[in-house]
This record gives C-alpha cells, structure tokens and sequence, in this order.
C-alpha cells in the first residue's frame, strides 16, 4: 500500500496521528493552500487516503475532521474538540514562525500525576508548555496545577529533555495558558502567561517591544512579556 503514497501523503498522515484529530480547513492551509483548487484538491487526497484506510474520518463536524486509523477517541467525543483547539493555537504560531519541536500532550515527567501541557514547542527560539482551557476552572484547581510545574521546576529532571540545547544552559518553558478567563495564580520561580489566544500573545509581545524602543518604562511588569521571540 505504501509505493501508492506520495511525499505529501505521508507528511499529512503523520500529521494527522501527531495532532489526533485534524479537520479539513487545517489541512487545505497547511497542504494544499499553494493549489489553483486547494479544497476540491484536499477533499480528492483525503477521500483517497481514507479509502486506503490510511487514516479515519468523523462527519459529525463540519467540515469532516480525519483522525489516525488508532484513534482513541469515539468519533463523537468532545475531546474531538480539545485536539482541535491545540491544531488552531499551533496554526496561530505558524502565521508567524512554524514551531520546531512540537509535542501534542507531552507528558515530560513520564509519571502519572504530573504536568500534562497540551502543547509543547519552540516558537520563535523560546519553549513553551501551552496549556489551553475551554472550560472555566476553580482559582484553587488552576494553582495547583501551576504548583505541579514548579514541583518539576525544583526536580531538575527537566535539563535533560530531549529538546534542551546542547551548546549552552537548559531552559525552563515559559508556561502560556490559553483561557477565555483571567486566573489569579502567580508564580517566583516560573513565567506563566495567561493570554486568549497566540495572536494575543504576539499582539502585546509587540506593544512590550515598541514600549522598550520608545524608552517607555512599565509601571507594571505584567502588561510586558519578557520572553525571547526573535
């Protein structure tokens, strides 16, 4: 099955299985946006590669959202829904720089009970855990999961990632959480960025640079983010 398999065909299978559910708008920007007929182009692949049974498909959305051939999720399963939301925050990053290192659901401790970002990846020379809330969440559940990432902060079991740079110090993601609301939670040991989406992260990364060119000081650090995103 696999000499009927074009480069590109493979690369959206992988992608697929790497983000666990993919709907097809994602796929015509991501794949086919080059294409005199991107969607009519998309929708002849993708009616093929299920008929290969390659990958799998849900119509409970629309439009038709594809999954892996192992998926774990029902095809009626809300968590549809959370994957799509990690696939909209990493397209949000590739507007502006494609993320390097991307891990959907990483689980960097290996144990249960630990941190579980949706998202990790190096945007723009920076890592980040990114985690994203759809549902509101009480104050106290959402200290202690910031309190799981300084658990791991203080282990040290984070500088040997795969990930860290072999030619200078190991870095400690910035955590960025993609929530409709604002959480009263804080942290002295790492930066937590609560944001409602990427762009509204590149917005004020760009009102914190222009401040900084102008001379500006910020009567409060917080409306600035201090991360490297050059």
């Amino acid at each position: 099955m696999s000499f009927r398999l074009s480069q590109r065909d493979k690369d959206i299978i992988a992608f697929i299985n790497q983000f666990r559910a993919v709907d097809r708008d994602s796929l015509v920007d991501l794949f086919f946006k080059q294409l005199k007929s991107p969607v009519n182009a998309c929708n002849s692949v993708m009616v093929r590669l299920y008929r290969l049974g390659v990958i799998e498909r849900t119509q409970q959305y629309s439009p038709t959202v594809y999954l892996p051939v192992d998926a774990k999720v029902k095809k009626n399963s809300q968590k549809i829904l959370h994957f799509l939301s990690i696939l909209d925050a990493y397209k949000q990053m590739c507007t502006y720089s494609t993320p390097k290192q991307v891990i959907v659901e990483d689980k960097p401790t290996g144990r249960k009970g630990g941190i579980e970002p949706d998202l990790f990846c190096i945007f723009k020379g920076s890592p980040f855990w990114i985690e994203i809330q759809r549902n509101q969440y009480s104050e106290q559940k959402m200290q202690a999961k910031i309190s799981l990432y300084e658990e791991f902060f203080f282990s040290d079991e984070w500088k040997a990632l795969q990930w860290q740079p072999e030619d200078r110090a190991a870095l400690f993601p910035s955590i960025i959480l993609i929530t409709p609301v604002r959480y009263a939670v804080s942290s002295d040991h790492i930066r937590i960025i609560q944001v409602g989406s990427i762009y509204e992260l590149m917005e004020k990364y760009k009102s914190s640079t222009k401040s900084i060119k102008d001379g500006r000081k910020k009567s409060n650090p917080s409306n600035g983010i201090k991360i490297n995103l050059t």
